[in-house]
């Protein structure tokens, strides 16, 4: 839905709800997780054999040896183990997702748009603060097999945008002087504003006891970490040792057997603020053939423009201030950014 008025003979603005829902879509869920509950019984060494492995995080596929009855072939339903004619338990069949229409999204926006146009200059801004939501961006992303709902958050494409672009043709040419000189000169450009794209949380130690890592195209559980409440603790890498944008004690390490209760998406990583600009001189050497001279700088202020920041939890320590196994190493830390200032000049021959 838009609305648009004229608001002088230059100006034109135009106001807008968009908003789409999709159903059905495309995503990866596990056939065959496994049984948090059935391994947490497995846990304690007194509940098997001695001298037999007990259960837990990455052991799905092993045969365990409880006290109380006969072997358990793996955690994982519904293909758990088999026994061979020789006799000899196996257990097959490990993680493996499969395609399934079960995802959605939504999408809801406002968007401003002012066009302006006069003698010399033109001039686009365009504002979107849109919200995106789905449970699985890609049909690689696997959806959480327990409860859907545990994957369900912002996109991972979703961003507010400020962009405007614009052109002014210089008035060298009411200097006087000769024209192929004075005329033709021209300034444009595109600034963008706009935040990051999300942060996706992901823990990669099996403390849910599902095993649903390297099920499909994206390799990644579908696991998260605990948040541990309030804020992030979003800074500047500029000013934070080790390059940090976000705080690592502000997420802990999941309770096993649990889901983390931390959303897989729900906080933006570094924004853009970018500045790309151009001179042009276009010469008119015949009637038919133009010749344009272009000196082009892309980020030309020199803008630092961060790369995301790692999201996924691969080990923990212990935290002494809350007691906490809160993660270690690159997690919560921002390691690229993309290219600086560059220039670039050109020619172009039109005819």
């Amino acid at each position: 839905m838009s609305i648009q008025r004229r608001i002088t003979n230059s100006d034109l603005l135009t106001v807008s709800y968009v908003g789409t829902q999709a159903h059905r879509l495309l995503a990866s869920l596990s056939s065959n997780p496994g049984n948090p509950a059935l391994c947490l019984s497995l846990h304690d060494p007194a509940a098997v054999l001695p001298g037999t492995p007990t259960c837990g995080p990455g052991g799905e596929n092993n045969i365990y040896s409880p006290v109380t009855g006969p072997q358990i072939l793996g955690t994982r339903a519904p293909f758990g183990g088999v026994i061979l004619p020789s006799g000899t338990p196996v257990t097959p069949f490990a993680n493996n997702a499969y395609f399934i229409t079960i995802a959605n999204s939504a999408y809801n926006s406002a968007q401003v748009n002012w066009r302006h146009t006069s003698g010399r200059a033109q001039l686009l801004l365009g504002y979107t603060y849109s919200k995106a939501i789905d449970d699985s961006s890609g049909y690689g992303e696997q959806i959480n097999p327990v409860n859907s709902r545990l994957s369900r958050g912002l996109s991972a494409f979703n961003t507010h945008n400020f962009v405007v672009s614009y052109s002014y043709r210089l008035p060298f040419d009411k200097l006087g002087g000769p024209a192929r000189l004075t005329k033709g000169w021209e300034i444009s450009g595109i600034t963008r504003f706009s935040t990051g794209l999300p942060v996706t949380l992901v823990e990669t130690d099996d403390q849910s006891l599902l095993g649903t890592s390297f099920g499909g195209p994206i390799t990644l559980p579908v696991d998260t970490m605990n948040f541990n409440g309030g804020s992030v603790g979003i800074t500047d890498p500029r000013k934070s040792a080790g390059r940090f944008y976000f705080n690592p004690a502000a997420f802990s390490q999941a309770v096993l057997g649990s889901e983390g209760t931390a959303n897989r998406r729900f906080f933006h990583g570094p924004g853009v603020n970018d500045w790309d600009m151009a001179l042009l001189k276009d010469t008119r050497l015949t009637e038919r053939i133009d010749l344009q001279f272009r000196a082009e700088f892309f980020n030309i202020f020199n803008h630092t423009q961060f790369g995301q920041p790692s999201g996924i939890a691969n080990s923990f320590a212990l935290d002494p201030t809350s007691g906490l196994n809160i993660p270690t190493g690159s997690f919560g830390q921002v390691n690229s950014a993309a290219p600086p200032r560059i220039g670039q000049l050109g020619l172009k021959l039109n005819f």
